[in-house]
């Protein structure tokens, strides 16, 4: 599938371009904001090839795609023409606190690339100096760690823009409130006047900037109710010079005077406590953070921390990511261990190309939603082993004197360097033991593949193999799924099944059970049995593009069906003049949750007729 058919996709699933009020995106995830969550289909998004999971949360409504999420996005942005500014008019406004970690979030996900990258090449600069191949006095050093230190001392300046951004107020006017902060006449007081100044006679407290993350914050906040103030009471034709110049005039002023000491006093205070917390119970600490941080970024929630982590590297290091990155390896652990003790080559072939982009570049997303939100033993070994390596990093007081995000490239920017690998090697040890000992799989998932009491021993009056029969949900001619005109399916990447080349305009339901998708374009429909198999039914071949044309779907999302009830009526010849394939492919998208699925040995079949058998 190309990334404009997946974003033409996510975004229907969505509730359509006029759902959207905005949308951003981190590492791995679409973050949109929505105007009705409830037009949403979430179940529909989680079934589709390409997507890795769903999740609700700070305010978001967050599509997991993972690696080439900036490509997706591209293509979101272009059929749907949607920008990144929020319309604040249309939005849920959701509680304070999700408030608050959204835009925190927003503010911080557009610098993530930059912050990255800049932390690993200061992470390859340590390296460089301790192995000797550079020295820390040349010319090619101080070139490279201003690159790389860079984005970290202008940071009031690009979070200002990006903040404001997510504001809706002017972002340059807000880059050039964080850039005061750090312009050579302001920064010169310090050298000529020492620690206090004046500004008409009103004491300022002088301090260094460079790397804050609160006084900016404060600032702009600000700043954004003050240039709304402004627009309400200046006349249109002299806004554009008098409300910023007033802006710069009122905003600066007060935030070296106020918000600028009143921020860093609380980032260093927050770092202060959990200095404190860490010298009094570093176990504890180190155990909570290696314990929740996988929740917190399940949630979107992390990105809640990384201001303090940076107003704590900007006095030295910071305790909070090095604890952190127990967790981070423990889910690495658990992709190793899953590759190691599974016996089926997909989920084998899933687990070891999830492993390699957190080793190394430490975006673990795709492990989390492909294997531990799959399979939910296995959290239990994630906390455990990331509160271990948490403990042990913060116990011994393992400090991140960058910001990194945690991997094995950017292990020389932690110290004591060691005692970190110490850490992080028990959480990844630890999480792959726990997995190959008690298994990635749930009781329910074992008792459907080993079918046994717990004594091992086969029930007396129960078959060793159970099977589920499907019928035919179509009329037609019956195809191989490798002869299906479009690679998901062929792959059998969406999972096993048959194709049928219809006769007749009408889908049946093959099962008892639950109508679990129904596509907005009626092209597509999932039914879930009473026994627990995921049936994809995808009417043709790309027909999502006619748009809900020569299709009427009968059921809804969430209703109950009998074998046999009409699902979808369709229209083949209009199809086919419209310039689209009908065939059509019957998808067990559960595949993995049975021994075999069998197909009949027929070259045509009636709806209602037996079409595929699984052995469970």
């Amino acid at each position: 599938m190309s990334y404009n058919q997946l974003a033409k996709d996510i975004l229907q699933q969505v509730g359509g371009e006029q759902n959207v009020s905005s949308l951003v995106h981190c590492a791995t995830r679409l973050r949109f904001k929505l105007k009705d969550h409830k037009k949403a289909n979430k179940a529909g998004l989680e079934k589709m090839n390409g997507v890795l999971s769903v999740v609700e949360g700070g305010g978001q409504f967050q599509v997991v795609v993972g690696s080439h999420v900036a490509d997706v996005y591209k293509e979101i942005t272009k059929v749907g023409n949607i920008g990144a500014h929020s319309d604040s008019a249309d939005e849920e406004k959701g509680t304070i606190s999700s408030r608050i970690f959204e835009t925190i979030s927003r503010s911080f996900s557009p610098l993530i690339p930059a912050l990255a990258g800049a932390g690993m090449l200061k992470a390859l600069l340590t390296v460089l100096t301790m192995a000797g191949v550079l020295s820390a006095e040349s010319g090619t050093y101080f070139i490279l760690s201003a690159a790389g230190n860079a984005v970290f001392y202008f940071l009031p300046i690009m979070l200002g823009i990006t903040l404001a951004m997510k504001l809706g107020v002017n972002p340059y006017v807000a880059g050039t409130i964080g850039a005061a902060l750090l312009e050579p006449n302001f920064t010169g007081l310090m050298q000529n006047a020492g620690d206090t100044s004046s500004f008409l006679g009103i004491p300022v407290v002088l301090m260094n900037y460079s790397s804050t993350v609160f006084p900016v914050f404060i600032a702009v906040s600000i700043y954004a109710v003050l240039e709304r103030f402004l627009k309400k009471v200046i006349h249109k034709d002299v806004q554009m010079f008098l409300v910023p110049m007033l802006s710069l005039m009122i905003i600066v002023p007060l935030t070296v005077i106020a918000f600028g000491p009143f921020g860093v006093y609380v980032g260093n205070g927050i770092g202060t406590a959990i200095t404190f917390l860490s010298s009094k119970s570093g176990i504890l600490t180190g155990a909570v953070m290696g314990a929740a941080w996988t929740f917190l970024t399940v949630l979107g929630l992390h990105w809640a921390l990384v201001p303090i982590a940076l107003a704590n590297l900007a006095n030295g290091g910071d305790p909070l990511l090095a604890m952190a990155a127990g967790a981070t390896f423990a889910q690495m652990g658990l992709a190793f261990g899953v590759f190691l003790k599974t016996k089926d080559k997909k989920l084998k072939a899933l687990a070891g190309p999830t492993l390699l982009p957190g080793l190394l570049s430490g975006v673990t997303e795709p492990i989390i939603y492909g294997l531990l939100m799959r399979y939910k033993r296995t959290i239990p070994y994630v906390a455990v082993a990331g509160a271990l390596g948490g403990a042990i990093n913060g116990s011994l007081g393992v400090k991140v004197n960058v910001f990194a995000f945690h991997s094995l490239l950017t292990i020389p920017a932690y110290s004591p360097m060691a005692l970190y690998v110490v850490g992080i090697a028990v959480a990844f040890g630890g999480a792959a033991l726990l997995t190959i000992l008690f298994g990635y799989e749930s009781n329910k998932q074992q008792e459907t593949t080993d079918n046994k009491v717990e004594a091992g021993t086969p029930l007396v009056n129960e078959p060793l193999v159970r099977k589920e029969l499907i019928v035919s949900p179509l009329t037609g001619e019956v195809k191989p799924l490798k002869q299906v005109a479009d690679p998901v399916f062929s792959s059998e990447a969406m999972g096993k099944g048959i194709a049928i080349e219809p006769a007749i305009g009408q889908v049946v339901s093959p099962v008892d059970g639950v109508v679990s998708t129904v596509f907005p374009t009626g092209h597509a429909i999932g039914i879930t049995s009473e026994e627990g198999a995921e049936i994809l039914i995808h009417i043709g071949i790309d027909t999502v593009q006619l748009e809900g044309k020569y299709f009427s779907a009968q059921v809804k999302q969430g209703d109950a069906v009998k074998q046999g009830d009409l699902l979808v009526n369709f229209d083949i010849e209009k199809i086919k003049e419209a310039g689209y394939q009908v065939t059509t492919p019957v998808i067990i998208t559960n595949t993995d949750r049975y021994l075999d699925v069998v197909e009949i040995n027929k070259q045509t079949v009636e709806a209602k007729e037996s079409l595929l058998t699984l052995v469970i």
